[in-house]
C-alpha cells in the first residue's frame, strides 16, 4: 500500500528528502487553507463594509477554539499512532485512531449545542460593536451549525497523514478550497448573504472534504480506522492521545483568548481598528500557518524516529528544520513588508484605515523569523513524550506572555502598543523555547536510552 511504502522516508531516507516528502504536501494543505480565508475576507471586502470584514475578525476566536480542538485530537493522535508506526504496533495505532476520531464527533455535537445555545453571551464577551451585531451574529450561528464537519474534516487529515496517506489529506483540502472558492462569490455577491454566506461556503466546503476522507479511510486505511470497536477496546488510551495533543490544543485556545483580548482593546478605538487587525493578521496568519506546516507535517518523523529508537536521524531532523522554518520565516516577513500596500488593499478599502493596517503589519512582521523556533521545540517535546514541557511552553507563547502584554503595551503606547505586545511576547517566548530545548537536550542521552 501507498503509505507503507512511505514508509522508507520516516525510517532511512535522506533526511532532507524525507523532510520534504513530509513537509511539502502539509504546507501545501496550509497554503489552500490561507487562500480559503484570504478568499472569504477578500469577497466580503468586495462588499465596501467594514462591519462585515470586521464581523468575520471578531469571531475568529470561536473558530481557534474549533481548531483547538481538531488540533489537539488530531496532532495527539497523529503523534501516538507514528509512534505505534515506528515500533510496529500496528493494533496499537488503529486504537488510538478509533478514539480519536470517536472523541472528535462526540465534541462537535457537545460544541454545537453549547455554543448556539450561548451565541449572544459569546458574541458579547468578544466585544462585538453594535454596528457588527448582525453580520457577526450571522456568520457565527452559520459556522456553529457546521462545527462538527469543520472538527472532523479537520482532524482526519492529520490522522492519516501518520501512516503516509499526504495525497489524500491534501486533495480533501484541495476539494474543500474549490468547492468554498465557487460558493463565495456565489454567496457573498449573487445572493448577497454576506458573512453568512462566507459561513455556507466554509461549512459546506469542509462537508465535502470530511465525507472524502471518510470514503478513504473505509476502503484503504491501514493504520486509520473507523470502527468504534477498537476505541472500545482501550478507551483509557484517549488520555494518551489528549496528553500528547494538549499543548497544540492549549496553544490554539489561548490564541483565541488573546485575539479576543485584542479585539476589545481595539474596540475603544472603533470599528476600522478591528477591522485594520484583521487585514493586517493575515500577514502573520500566512507566516504561522506555513511554519505550524512544516512542523506538523514532520511531527510523525520526529514520532517515528523517537518510537524506532534511532535518535540520531532525530537530531538530524531537528537541525534541517531550524534552517528551514527560520528561512521559511525570514522570506515571508521580507515579502509581506515589501508589498504590504496591496496586501491590505486587497481587504480594506478606505485610505485611513488601510494606512492602519500597513502600520499594523509593519510592526507584526518583525518577529516572523523567530516564530518557527517555539513551534519546533513543542513538535520535539511532544514527539518525545515531553508533554507537559510542551504545554508551558505553549501556554507562556499564546497566554502568559501575550494576554498581560496587550493591557499594558495598550496602556502605555496606545493603539500601535497592541502590536508591539506581540513582538515582545514573540521574543520572550522563544528565548523560554531555547531554554527549555538545550535543557532537554543535556538529559537526552540518560532519559531517551533508559
Amino acid at each position: 500500500m501507498e503509505q507503507m511504502e512511505n514508509e522508507k522516508y520516516f525510517k532511512s531516507g535522506p533526511v532532507w528528502k524525507s523532510i520534504f516528502v513530509m513537509a511539502v504536501p502539509s504546507v501545501v494543505i496550509i497554503l489552500v487553507m490561507i487562500f480559503y480565508n484570504l478568499a472569504d475576507m477578500f469577497f466580503i471586502a468586495m462588499l465596501n463594509d467594514t462591519a462585515q470584514v470586521a464581523a468575520i475578525s471578531l469571531v475568529g476566536p470561536v473558530f481557534s477554539i474549533l481548531a483547538a480542538v481538531a488540533t489537539m485530537v488530531g496532532n495527539g493522535g497523529c503523534t501516538t499512532i507514528a509512534n505505534a508506526f515506528g515500533a510496529k504496533d500496528l493494533e496499537e495505532g488503529k486504537i488510538y485512531s478509533s478514539v480519536s476520531i470517536w472523541f472528535t464527533c462526540l465534541c462537535g455535537v457537545v460544541v454545537t449545542v453549547i455554543l448556539l445555545v450561548a451565541a449572544n453571551p459569546v458574541l458579547a464577551f468578544l466585544g462585538t460593536p453594535e454596528d457588527s451585531w448582525i453580520p457577526a451574529k450571522e456568520y457565527y450561528n452559520v459556522l456553529i451549525a457546521g462545527s462538527t464537519f469543520i472538527l472532523l474534516g479537520n482532524t482526519l487529515a492529520m490522522l492519516v497523514r501518520a501512516e503516509g496517506a499526504m495525497k489524500e489529506s491534501l486533495v480533501s483540502n484541495l476539494m474543500g478550497t474549490v468547492i468554498n472558492l465557487v460558493l463565495d462569490p456565489l454567496f457573498i455577491l449573487v445572493f448577497r448573504m454576506g458573512a453568512a454566506g462566507a459561513a455556507m461556503a466554509t461549512v459546506l466546503g469542509n462537508v465535502a472534504a470530511t465525507v472524502y476522507l471518510a470514503i478513504y479511510i473505509l476502503r484503504k486505511g491501514n493504520i486509520v480506522t473507523l470502527d468504534i470497536r477498537y476505541a472500545m477496546k482501550k478507551p483509557k488510551a484517549l488520555l494518551r492521545v489528549l496528553a500528547i495533543g494538549l499543548p497544540n490544543g492549549i496553544g490554539s485556545i489561548l490564541s483565541g483568548f488573546a485575539s479576543t483580548f485584542s479585539n476589545q482593546l481595539l474596540a475603544s478605538y472603533g470599528t476600522n481598528a478591528i477591522a485594520a487587525m484583521a487585514a493586517a493578521g493575515k500577514g502573520t496568519m500566512i507566516n504561522d500557518f506555513l511554519v505550524m506546516a512544516v512542523c506538523m507535517g514532520c511531527q510523525p518523523l520526529l514520532s517515528y524516529s523517537y518510537g524506532a529508537k534511532d535518535f540520531a536521524r532525530l537530531k538530524e531532523i531537528i537541525k534541517k528544520l531550524l534552517i528551514l522554518l527560520f528561512g521559511t520565516g525570514f522570506s515571508v516577513m521580507v515579502l509581506c513588508l515589501v508589498f504590504r500596500q496591496g496586501l491590505i488593499g486587497m481587504f480594506l478599502k478606505g485610505a485611513v484605515v488601510a494606512e492602519l493596517g500597513v502600520q499594523m503589519l509593519t510592526i507584526l512582521m518583525l518577529t516572523s523569523p523567530l516564530i518557527g523556533i517555539g513551534y519546533l521545540v513543542t513538535s520535539y517535546l511532544q514527539a518525545t513524550n515531553r508533554p507537559t514541557r510542551a504545554i508551558v511552553l505553549s501556554v507562556l507563547r499564546q497566554g502568559a506572555l501575550l494576554i498581560p502584554s496587550l493591557y499594558v503595551m495598550n496602556f502605555l503606547f496606545g493603539i500601535h502598543g497592541i502590536m508591539w505586545a506581540y513582538v515582545v511576547s514573540t521574543v520572550l517566548a522563544t528565548a523560554v523555547a531555547l531554554v527549555l530545548y538545550f535543557t532537554q537536550k543535556r538529559k537526552e542521552k540518560e532519559v531517551l536510552t533508559a
